[in-house]
Order: structure tokens, then sequence, then C-alpha cells
């Protein structure tokens, strides 16, 4: 098995944040592991699906963070929500659809390979890369709706879980503002569930951060899958 109540963010936390979202636009050098790896982790969920007693997917859609860029597939945040699955004793099974430098224009142009199979739950967890590039933020909203719509529309039972994120302010505070606000006002349109901050905990703080300073370690990506499972526990039960 292969992702949060927003809070008054310090400026380390920023900083981070600014390292952060800086590699997920420099991520994208991955991204062909990263897509054969998706593809490798759908085509096994269709093979077992097919010789087995099917289970309902949760699919997990975004960038390097649900990649897991840097390490190992087991320790990445979607597959500790699956072992947290597990050991609940929920029948659910996790797909992890992931890839570094996906944009929400990336994402749009591959949902509908993805959703080749129907899904219980879709978490989605794209647009920090367009904050990044200063993408105007219409587009981003259009592109994430475009997402939402096509899930509905090949799974209609599907809950859908939206991730949300923040910038730092290198962009100015009106965007950045606008940018966090958009997660919200999506789910409140379309009545998703929210995960306001994903980062929550993580972003900015050495100790939880690789080397390079940008990307979660094994110990930051506990965290985050804590954060996502106090938002998706009530969900699968």
């Amino acid at each position: 098995m292969k992702f949060l109540h927003i809070r008054q963010t310090s400026y380390s936390v920023i900083s981070g944040l600014m390292l952060l979202l800086t590699a997920w636009g420099c991520g994208s050098s991955d991204s062909k592991t990263e897509s054969a790896s998706a593809t490798s982790a759908l085509k096994s969920a269709e093979t077992k699906s097919a010789t087995t007693a099917k289970k309902p997917i949760v699919l997990f859609y975004g960038n390097s963070l649900t990649a897991g860029y840097g390490v190992e597939p087991s320790q990445a945040f979607p597959a500790l929500v699956g072992q947290k699955i597990d050991s609940a004793g929920l029948n659910f099974q996790v797909v992890n659809a992931g890839l570094s430098g996906e944009t929400t224009a990336g994402g749009k142009s591959r949902i509908s390979w993805v959703m080749r199979q129907p899904v219980a739950v879709f978490v989605l967890e794209l647009g920090g890369n367009d904050g990044l590039r200063g993408i105007p933020l219409k587009s981003t909203r259009q592109n994430l709706q475009a997402i939402i719509d096509t899930v509905r529309l090949k799974s209609p039972q599907a809950t859908i879980v939206l991730a949300g994120m923040q910038i730092p302010p290198n962009l100015g505070t009106d965007y950045t503002r606008e940018f966090r606000g958009l997660f919200k006002e999506l789910a409140d349109k379309n009545k998703l569930v929210l995960i306001p901050f994903l980062l929550e905990g993580v972003g900015g703080i050495p100790k939880l951060n690789q080397p390079d300073g940008i990307h979660p370690t094994p110990a930051g990506h506990k965290i985050v899958a804590k954060t996502v499972w106090k938002v998706l526990q009530p969900v699968l039960q």
C-alpha cells in the first residue's frame, strides 16, 4: 500500500514552506519514476480486484508530498495511513497516485486515466506548485474544480477529501491570502471534507525535514499521516 486547523504561521514555518514549494517545482526530475510507480500501484489494484474480493479504494492524488519524495514508499504518509486503516480493521485498499512536480493542470490532464476504476475515497492534494509559480488563482480553481467534477462523474459515490496548503508571502499578501482561502471555498462549494493545512506541525521544522530542509523525513511523514488520519478516520468509519 503505498496524504488541520489553520494557525498563524511563524516566519520559520513560512521559510520552510517556501523551500518546500520550491522543491515541488524542482521535483519533476523524478516524475517518470514516480509516474511508473503510480501506474504500477493502479495496475496492482486492478489485478487484485480481479483475483480476490475487491476492497474499496482510498486513492491519494497529489504531488511530491503524496508521492513520498526522498523516502521509501512505505514511509510516505499514504502508506502510513494504509497501516492505520489495517490496524483499525477497516476494509479498504490504499493506492498512491502521487507525482512529483505535479500542478493542478497536470492533475487535470491525467485524472480520467487514473479514474478508470471506481474509488470509495479520493484524497486530493494539489495546488502547491501553482502557488509557487504564481499561476493565476482562477486557473487553479478551475483545474481543481475540473478534477472534482471528473471524480464525481467517474465515481458518484466517492467521498472527496481536499488537502489545503499555504504558501509564503513572496507573491504578495493578497495572493497568499486568496490562495490559502481557495481550498475552503472549494470544499464549501462542493461539500468536500477538508484538511485545512496538510503540513501542520511539519513545515519549517528542521528535524522533521530531510537534509535539504525541504521534504519531510519519515518522522515528518508520520505527523502528516496523523493529521490526515484525524480527518479520514471518521469518513471511513
